[in-house]
């Protein structure tokens, strides 16, 4: 009689390689051969995850050293580091709006020892850029939230508009004349002020900068009237040479308490920078599970929240599942604005 090769699934049952079922097996060696595919993996993974960290391991970001999220890298890995007893140590690679820095990890080992800190930008750039060498929420796995910082609506103190429908009202009175500014096609302070655009109806005249010192400076000078940016710029607006209108999460703002939601005027509208870490698609569950439990634990840190609160941000500490549907749910919303504002990569 022909000999058959067998192949035991995942889920521990037993099908020879014409897919038949196991009780045409005998039953001794069905049970043996069960139990060792149940048993040895789990014991394997387990003692795996248990032992992960045994070298370094890299926390790659695509922006370069010295700005807010390489900061935050580094605190998360100082933190890793302290409680696992390996160094977590920053990698910086800056370049094509961090699409760069998601490739390398996409191409990494998925064993644990690359990871990818990043933020909305991955998930604007799934639409933004139309020829990528990966898909983001499929070949990058979800480990953990870390922050979610909101932006402020920031306008010259010169414009006649001190709350968001007198904005909406002068817009409106005069199309093409307002000028918003932006970090850069496709930042989060852009996708932010589209999406006002749009709920809002209304024209602005699009300003990108290539980086945030500059354009904070002529909003103050007049050059441009209007910027969604984050709260970096809370000494500007308590010194009065910036007016803040509004703050674009849902709720108001421990840091300006006194600032209505964009959304108390436009329902619905919600925009933020988060960060968190990700991993390549299939590391084991195992590790991402221990990984996710220290990022938590690590954020529980006094000093560290207190890092975190200085920038208005709130720790988004929770499950791999959690940080998974913050994701998609970005990715779906700022492709909504891309499209309805036809915005193209530079």
């Amino acid at each position: 009689m022909k000999n058959r090769k067998r192949e035991i699934c995942t889920s521990g049952s037993v099908r020879d390689e014409d897919g038949q079922p196991p009780h045409l097996l005998g039953r001794r060696r069905f049970l043996h051969l069960a139990a060792g595919a149940a048993a040895l993996p789990a014991v394997s993974r387990f003692a795996w995850a248990q032992a992960y960290p045994t070298r370094p391991v890299r926390i790659i970001v695509g922006n370069a050293a010295g700005g807010a999220p390489d900061i935050l890298a580094r605190l998360i890995g100082q933190g890793l580091s302290e409680r696992l007893g390996q160094q977590f140590f920053v990698e910086n690679r800056p370049g094509a709006g961090t699409n760069i820095a998601t490739e390398a990890v996409v191409r990494a080992p998925p064993d644990g020892y690359a990871l990818l800190q990043f933020g909305p930008s991955s998930a604007i750039n799934a639409t933004l850029y139309k020829k990528l060498n990966f898909n983001f929420t499929h070949d990058i796995a979800p480990v953990a939230s870390i922050v979610r910082i909101p932006m402020v609506m920031l306008v010259n103190p010169s414009l006649p508009a001190k709350t968001v429908p007198e904005f909406i009202a002068y817009a409106k009175a005069n199309p093409g004349k307002v000028s918003m500014a932006s970090t850069g096609v496709g930042s989060t302070p852009h996708m932010t002020g589209e999406m006002f655009k749009m709920m809002a109806d209304i024209e602005l005249v699009h300003v990108p900068y290539r980086g945030g010192t500059a354009v904070v400076a002529d909003l103050i000078g007049g050059q441009v009237q209007v910027l969604f940016v984050g709260t970096e710029t809370i000494e500007h607006i308590r010194s009065g040479k910036l007016r803040a209108i509004a703050v674009t999460t849902t709720t108001r703002l421990d840091l300006l308490p006194d600032i209505p939601t964009v959304g108390e005027f436009l329902p619905g509208f919600e925009a933020s920078v988060w960060f968190g870490i990700g991993a390549p698609r299939n590391t084991p569950p195992d590790i991402i599970e221990k990984l996710n439990k220290e990022i938590n634990a690590a954020l529980e840190d006094p000093k560290l929240k207190a890092r975190l609160a200085e920038l208005g941000g709130t720790v988004l500490a929770g499950s791999p599942d959690d940080f998974g549907k913050l994701i998609v749910d970005d990715t779906e919303k700022w492709a909504k604005v891309i499209k309805s504002a036809g915005i193209k990569a530079e």
